[in-house]
């Protein structure tokens, strides 16, 4: 029998992302606004995993700044985590896949915003590194008249944690588009500072088979570089 040519995937990486936060922040509405560009009204809370896909074009940043004229396909994954403590064990058992985190909270529970710090500690312990990557969310800036977490106080915690925080909108869209493009921009420029692109497997170089997962199992495979990298 004769063995069947290898498939050759459409996109340069593959990369995942892992929303987490309370019940009820709007994880999955805002996953939803980012992949279909569309607002899903009706509230069906995550039970354990799910996860949405989207393909874009990433341009690296040249020595000078400006962008790259040639960019780079990335089919992302963006997985969607259950809130609820039940199913905890479930969720945190994908923390160390993702590579990169969109920690949400809800602008109008201030209780959410108080519990980012557990969700912190959790990363940290399951996630692939003690410094993960982190993105900042304030979701529902659309129902200003029932804030209750001032957009001060959640700046200086982001500033104190060294991460980028967003306020957004799954109703209205308003910079779920850029939460999602500064977390993946990070997620890039990390992959080129930490990984040695000569330690790939040439034929991943030559045509591009799920690079950025070949690129995460070599991270994974070499502990001791992990652990060493200041990123």
């Amino acid at each position: 029998m004769e063995d069947k040519p290898q498939q050759i995937a459409d996109y340069d990486y593959l990369i995942k992302l892992l929303a987490l936060g309370d019940s009820g922040v709007g994880k999955t509405t805002f996953l939803y606004r980012y992949t279909d560009g569309k607002y899903i009204e009706e509230f069906i809370s995550t039970v354990g995993i799910d996860f949405r896909e989207k393909r874009v074009v990433y341009h690296g940043k040249n020595p000078d700044g400006s962008k790259q004229t040639r960019g780079q396909r990335v089919h992302l994954q963006l997985w969607d985590t259950a809130g609820q403590e039940r199913f905890r064990s479930l969720t945190t058992a994908f923390f160390r896949d993702a590579m990169g985190f969109l920690l949400m909270f809800d602008l109008t529970h201030e209780e959410s915003f108080v519990n980012v710090r557990s969700w912190l500690s959790q990363l940290q312990t399951h996630a692939y590194c003690e410094d993960p990557t982190i993105v900042l969310i304030g979701n529902k800036s659309d129902l200003e008249d029932r804030r209750v977490v001032e957009k001060s106080a959640a700046k200086q915690l982001a500033d104190t944690l060294g991460i980028k925080y967003f306020e957004t909108s799954a109703l209205t869209g308003e910079n779920v588009n850029e939460a999602v493009d500064a977390l993946l921009e990070q997620v890039m420029e990390q992959m080129e500072r930490c990984v040695d692109k000569t330690t790939l497997p040439p034929e991943s170089l030559m045509n591009g088979v799920e690079r950025g997962t070949k690129i995460h199992e070599v991270d994974e495979a070499s502990e001791e570089q992990k652990n060493n990298c200041s990123c």
